[in-house]
């Protein structure tokens, strides 16, 4: 596996021969001071030049300037109805090659404009670009506002009825999808609050939750973990029962700590209707 500095050599000596890239840029976990370095981290890559054309899908230099990907997406070129083009000026490929090393590299139309999310300039041939202070801040966790908070709240709740009417009615795919998306988006927010309120909204949680169990107490992510489920329908309501029992407290210290209003009148009602159903279910197996 070629070693991260070789790797940033090859992606500046390539904007270096090339008088069309005009800069480089580093977005990503490897800009970003605070995330965990390991060999599994992508080169989140951006090249500005001043015209995006002669980049737009040329799997010809890209294989003569980095070789062949063992795998490749090409996001903007996709027809897939699940992934839509982005066909928003730039184009992107992510490229996975055979010794392990990941670029997602973007053709960009100069100038840069920062964001505000954590970057480092590896390249600046005309010295144009600005200033970029590193600032993790970009991802830490927000805060909720009361609207926000119940409208969270009422989601998981609510959609928990079509999960338990889904068990029922034996609609696995039904089930498994609104308990892992609708729900547990829901579910995850709140964790993340928690964790906001733990830490003085001073940290991150990570890209799809990847860093809960560096902030949840020990007790709170073994309880996480159990929300999840195989296709065995008494096991996927142990892991509802579980979900309900954890949002639950979590929901109550977000509130405590914000001086909100938890709807308990919305959980009980909901948790009456689930032991309704979950009992008929018993009932019939």
């Amino acid at each position: 596996m070629r070693t991260e500095r070789e790797m940033f050599d090859l992606i500046i000596s390539v904007a270096n021969s090339d008088e069309r890239i005009k800069a480089v840029v580093l977005v990503g976990s490897r800009a970003n001071p605070d995330c965990h370095t390991d060999i599994y981290q992508d080169y989140d890559i951006t090249y500005y030049v001043d015209s995006v054309e002669p980049f737009f899908n040329n799997l010809e230099w890209i294989e003569e300037n980095f070789g062949k990907p063992s795998v490749m997406q090409l996001p903007e070129l996709s027809t897939h109805p699940l992934l839509p083009p982005a066909n928003d000026g730039h184009f992107t490929y992510l490229m996975l090659f055979h010794d392990g090393n990941r670029i997602d590299l973007t053709i960009e139309k100069y100038p840069y404009i920062y964001s505000g999310e954590p970057a480092i300039i590896l390249l600046d041939k005309k010295g144009f670009l600005p200033d970029i202070e590193a600032n993790p801040s970009f991802f830490f966790i927000k805060r909720p506002t009361p609207e926000i908070y119940h409208n969270t709240c009422n989601e998981f709740w609510w959609c928990l009825n079509n999960v338990a009417k889904g068990t029922a009615r034996d609609e696995l795919p039904y089930v498994m999808d609104m308990f892992s998306r609708y729900v547990r988006d829901m579910l995850n927010q709140m964790v993340e609050w928690y964790i906001g309120i733990k830490n003085d909204f001073n940290v991150s949680a990570g890209k799809m939750g990847k860093y809960y169990k560096r902030y949840l107490p020990i007790n709170l992510y073994e309880m996480y973990t159990l929300t999840y489920s195989n296709s065995d329908y008494h096991n996927i309501w142990e892991s509802v029962l579980t979900a309900c029992e954890l949002f639950r407290l979590l929901a109550l210290e977000v509130s405590s700590f914000f001086n909100y209003t938890y709807n308990k009148q919305e959980d009980e009602n909901m948790m009456k209707y689930i032991y309704f159903i979950k009992n008929k279910f018993d009932y019939k197996e």
